[in-house]
């Protein structure tokens, strides 16, 4: 995926929807998005792991892309319960989301691990979507600047890595799934430092930053027209496609 002016709106399901459920919002989905400009805006969604091939097949010559929700740092081996890129991609996934908050801190999953997750999705010919966020300590002691200065660095593998094969989401984990979002201050200052990052690390300032964090039909225009935001990552929202559609048309009238 190359830089493009599209908004990507990224639907990231969680572990939610059985497969009769999940189909049927495929479905919905796919019929609600035709009545989005495709120059304008770009899907993606990324359901549980039982649900990637029958989206994958539902979605066939859509603009709807289909991600994962991880993958391992390796293509095969004895990781029970484990899923891999060249698994995701043999289902039809041109996504992953790595780096996620919730993997960080359940799974305590390091940013060197989450890069070389990233490293292998890349040459699996997957796009990861690598998050990068603060909590509410590190927010309020004023330290969300130098937290996401040393994510980006340590999450974004050193080999592979282009700015035209992955895309950063920027997820501030105190504002993910509570109703609290930063001020469009604070957001527009954190993709203008990964901004300034990506230029420094690829030569090019044209990367897809995405905003995570309780994004919504209601606060998606004033969101997605800041400068660089490319779009967004949603969670709740995303489970219903009259509310995932929605903050799509917010995007178009920014």
């Amino acid at each position: 995926m190359s830089y493009t002016t599209k908004k990507i709106i990224a639907g990231n399901w969680k572990m939610n929807m059985k497969k009769s459920d999940g189909l049927n919002l495929i479905k919905s989905i796919k019929e609600a998005s035709k009545a989005i400009d495709e120059s304008k805006t770009e899907f993606i969604i990324c359901p549980p792991f039982t649900l990637i091939d029958a989206a994958s097949e539902e979605l066939k010559g859509t603009n709807i892309g289909v991600g994962g929700q991880d993958c391992h740092t390796q293509t095969s081996g004895a990781y029970t319960g484990n899923i891999s890129a060249d698994m995701l991609k043999d289902l039809g996934a041109k996504f992953v989301i790595l780096g996620h908050s919730e993997r960080r801190e359940y799974e305590k999953e390091t940013s060197e691990y989450i890069a070389q997750k990233a490293e292998t999705a890349i040459k699996a010919g997957l796009i990861p979507i690598i998050c990068v966020g603060e909590n509410l300590q590190e927010r309020e002691a004023g330290l969300e600047l130098k937290v996401i200065s040393e994510q980006f660095d340590k999450s974004i593998p050193t080999n592979e890595a282009t700015a035209d094969n992955i895309i950063i989401a920027y997820e501030p984990v105190w504002a993910i799934g509570t109703g609290k979002i930063p001020t469009l201050e604070d957001i527009e200052k954190i993709h203008n430092l990964i901004q300034e990052k990506s230029q420094e690390r690829f030569k090019t300032k044209d990367i897809n930053i995405l905003y995570g964090g309780s994004v919504k039909p209601t606060n998606a225009k004033d969101i997605l027209s800041l400068k660089n935001v490319s779009g967004a990552l949603i969670g709740g929202a995303s489970l219903k496609s009259e509310d995932f559609i929605a903050i799509a048309k917010a995007s178009e009238e920014e």
